[in-house]
């Protein structure tokens, strides 16, 4: 005899979507009375600043890599040679014509650790070139616009040969100081 199948009561299903949502619904409802608010000492609009933003589709002002001089080379030397936590030996500031070269010498250094402070203003790259008589401690063909810190070690007194050309007309400026 063939069996029928016993039926059964019908269940009742909650819906996975409409849990979903009636927590959506609380979440919303809840969380739209929040703000944050900030003490009147956090911001003072005196002495907050924004910082420049840079928008790609903007080209560069070309000027920047102008060499510049006066009191501009002045302003310009006091912006890329921060002031040396240690003592300052030699500085070494100057404008450069397309294909000149210049070459100083420094004082006397004693033995011990330096920073070679290093950096140009120009469309192209300034060469530096630093030797301790035979020894080449730094050989840089610098992107303008940086500044650059090189550290060297003297283990004895040596006085320092800066050579500085550039392909284009160029300011340079340079810095030893003692660490």
């Amino acid at each position: 005899m063939p069996t029928v199948p016993a039926s059964r009561a019908p269940r009742q299903r909650t819906s996975a979507a409409a849990v979903v949502l009636s927590v959506a619904v609380f979440l919303g409802a809840a969380l739209s009375g929040c703000e944050y608010e900030y003490s009147a000492d956090r911001w003072d609009d005196e002495s907050t600043s924004v910082a420049p933003t840079t928008d790609a589709a903007l080209p560069k002002d070309p000027h920047l890599t102008e060499p510049v001089s006066g009191q501009e080379l002045d302003a310009w030397v006091h912006d890329v040679l921060p002031d040396a936590a240690g003592q300052v030996f030699h500085t070494g500031v100057g404008t450069l014509e397309a294909d000149e070269e210049r070459e100083e010498t420094t004082a006397r250094l004693p033995k011990g650790t330096y920073a070679l402070t290093l950096a140009c203003r120009s469309a192209r790259r300034v060469s530096f070139s630093i030797e301790n008589g035979e020894i080449e401690l730094v050989d840089l063909a610098l992107r303008c616009g940086t500044t650059r810190v090189n550290v060297v070690q003297l283990a004895a007194d040596a006085a320092l040969s800066i050579k500085v050309d550039a392909n284009g007309p160029a300011n340079y400026a340079y810095r030893v100081s003692r660490i």
